[in-house]
């Protein structure tokens, strides 16, 4: 969890300083400021105005992780102010209401884990590169990172251990791969396990290093697209910001231009979903609107997810705008030849 011991000889502060949410009069205050967050003060100016788009994890350069503390103390101090039926409801929703039905799998072959919403996308989980996979999905293997968006922590840590056990259950075995349909189920099992001292019994690979070598052994159907797309990077991507490469090398494989826009990479811009849950909504429509805009400015022709959330919250205006919506598997689909039928 978060690491303290860099914060008192840090020059930068990064963490704060990068923050695109909340503006600081210099390197004095943001000081103070993380200062008051070590302090657990509740009232830091830091732990309402932040929208937990986790970038400050993504800014620190001594990996650090000074979310997991915004975090830890937004649920201790509750600076939002959020409904508590609300939470309460979405804390019961994600959890498993059945037992666990065994299903072994083979452990010298790749297991496709489609999370919590196996039906939401499933359409997007066929053709040739998910037809032959076996997988797991449900709220049995559902990887919980959402709970820090409603600031619930403490359920991330309650349920995440049964998960593993669950795959334990099922076979899994060290070397077996596992592909995350999502960021947060990446991110959780190579981040947050990581720095919560949690053993994964499985080897997590990100769906874009899946599609990619999976485009590499089938290279030679593959047909250009000539596609110019922006990238709407997830929140829980910031824990995982070496899957970029694998996304610019699929893109390089299909013939697809990822433009080069001001709010991409580091300064990628949330999709503003959950700030009504908030009590943020006022920022909701103009980050939309300053988000598609500058998509538009660099003339993308389509947008990329790889969260589901934030491929539902922005599609129709995307569409609205001429701007089609898909994942990088519906394009790497596409340039092998597959028609889409959704």
């Amino acid at each position: 969890m978060f690491d303290k011991s860099f914060c008192a000889s840090c020059e930068g502060i990064d963490c704060l300083m990068n923050c695109q949410w909340i503006d600081f009069n210099g390197i004095d205050d943001a000081r103070l400021e993380m200062q008051k967050l070590i302090n657990e003060d509740a009232n830091g100016r830091v732990l309402q105005e932040c929208i937990a788009c986790f970038g400050c994890d993504e800014y620190c350069p001594n990996n650090s992780h000074p979310f997991d503390l915004i975090n830890e103390l937004q649920e201790k101090h509750n600076p939002w102010n959020m409904n508590p039926a609300m939470v309460s409801k979405m804390i019961d929703m994600y959890e498993p209401k059945r037992t666990l039905e065994i299903r072994e799998i083979d452990p010298t072959k790749p297991v496709l884990n489609k999370c919590a919403f196996p039906k939401v996308n499933g359409k997007q989980m066929k053709g040739k590169m998910f037809d032959n996979l076996q997988s797991v999905g449900g709220l049995h293997y559902f990887c919980n990172l959402v709970y820090q968006h409603v600031a619930k922590p403490s359920v991330i840590k309650e349920r995440v251990p049964i998960v593993l056990d669950n795959f334990k259950k099922i076979g899994v075995q060290k070397n077996t791969e596992v592909i995350c349909w999502h960021d947060e189920c990446y991110g959780l099992y190579t981040s947050y396990c990581e720095r919560n001292d949690l053993e994964v019994p499985f080897k997590p690979v990100h769906l874009y290093e899946y599609v990619y070598n999976y485009l590499k052994q089938h290279e030679s159907e593959i047909k250009k697209l000539n596609l110019k797309i922006a990238y709407q990077r997830g929140c829980s991507n910031r824990y995982i910001p070496e899957t970029d490469k694998w996304l610019d090398k699929v893109c390089e494989l299909i013939g697809v231009e990822r433009v080069a826009r001001q709010y991409d990479k580091e300064q990628a811009l949330c999709c503003g979903g959950a700030f009504p849950w908030k009590g943020k909504k006022e920022l909701l429509i103009p980050t939309q609107t300053k988000n598609i805009e500058d998509m538009i400015q660099y003339s993308a022709e389509a947008c990329v997810f790889n969260c589901p959330a934030c491929k539902e919250t922005l599609e129709k205006q995307l569409t609205e705008k001429g701007i089609k919506s898909y994942f990088i598997s519906d394009l790497a689909r596409l340039a092998l030849g597959e028609s889409l039928d959704y």
